[in-house]
């Protein structure tokens, strides 16, 4: 089962965190199950950008971005190469370091 180092978010994680989960859980759900409350404003349904995430270790072990994910990708606040969707991230074997991103972009949470 691999490991996620997450990364201290202010808000979320403070501290950082260490968690573990299955191969074949989304990265989104495994923080979900962890009490990490990432925004996931379209129910994981890859429709926004609320559970954006930047995987600083371990990308090559996802599954590949499908390109609706890339498209959508491109509105994120904080875009890097590393950046992924977390409802998309599909964790394989290998263990992630994860960083949450200072700002996500929520209009509904906005009122736009």
């Amino acid at each position: 089962m691999p490991k996620l180092h997450i990364l201290p978010h202010a808000e979320l994680c403070p501290q950082g965190a260490e968690i573990e989960a299955p191969s074949g859980h989304t990265v989104c759900e495994a923080l979900l199950e962890n009490h990490i409350a990432i925004e996931h404003a379209c129910d994981m349904s890859c429709a926004c950008t609320t559970c954006h995430v930047i995987v600083r270790q371990g990308y090559e072990s996802l599954n590949a971005p499908e390109e609706n994910e890339e498209d959508l990708l491109d509105r994120a606040w904080g875009l890097e190469p590393q950046s992924r969707l977390s409802c998309q991230a599909i964790l394989g074997q290998r263990d992630l370091v994860v960083e949450i991103p200072k700002y996500t972009i929520n209009h509904a949470k906005e009122n736009h």
